[in-house]
């Protein structure tokens, strides 16, 4: 089980987000994001914030560091070492397990990613067959989009994806090949474009905020 760093909103949480770090950094990038996110009348909720494992990555010479995978080469079309992918789909796979065990509801677990995090909880989606409450990816792509399939029975999700503009590392044609790609496997992806490059801004909280609201039945 990967190692955690957690932030509960309320006492006797029934909604979970398990938010998935990007390349390099760990846990803790995301977790100051919670105030700025959650609104006051909302449910409790746990935020799981996962460690990646540390690896080389071969694009930065070699250099280990957290990852979620290895990033082979340029080519987004074959840049993910796919093995690597389903290794962290798997990780995650038992992070989800832990929360219903824990007495979360499948249907009330939300995954959310940056950049590489994203690109594992899109893949994760394609083949998973029990409920979710919804993906979150953020300045992130589909790997391997082209020849990407679901597997049957799998879950229908809504899926709030936003990128800027002027991302340097992931370019928003990428991204937006990834949200038609996953709209023609049959999710509901809602886009959000910013004027930005590759992190997250306040109008897009102020957007996620809204969307998360409207599945947390807490208008």
């Amino acid at each position: 089980m990967l190692q955690t760093v957690e932030q509960e909103t309320g006492v006797s949480p029934q909604w979970s987000v398990i938010w998935l770090h990007g390349l390099g950094a760990d846990g803790n990038d995301f977790a100051p994001i919670v105030p700025e996110l959650v609104r006051p009348h909302w449910p409790a909720l746990r935020f799981v914030f996962p460690h990646a494992p540390v690896r080389p990555i071969t694009i930065n010479n070699g250099v280990p560091m957290r990852g979620w995978y290895d990033i082979v080469g340029m080519d987004f079309r074959s840049r993910a070492d796919m093995a690597g992918v389903r290794e962290s789909v798997a990780q995650l796979d038992a992070l989800i397990a832990r929360e219903i065990e824990r007495g979360i509801a499948p249907e009330k677990i939300f995954l959310a990613g940056f950049s590489q995090g994203g690109a594992i909880i899109l893949t994760a989606a394609l083949s998973r067959t029990a409920p979710l409450a919804g993906l979150i990816a953020l300045s992130t792509y589909l790997p391997e989009a082209e020849s990407a399939k679901r597997v049957d029975g799998a879950v229908q999700v809504p899926v709030f994806m936003a990128h800027g503009s002027s991302d340097p590392v992931i370019p928003q044609a990428v991204a937006v090949h990834s949200a038609q790609a996953l709209q023609a496997l049959g999710l509901d992806v809602e886009w959000h474009s910013y004027p930005m490059a590759h992190q997250v801004c306040a109008e897009e909280i102020q957007a996620l905020g809204d969307w998360l609201q409207e599945r947390l039945g807490a208008a």
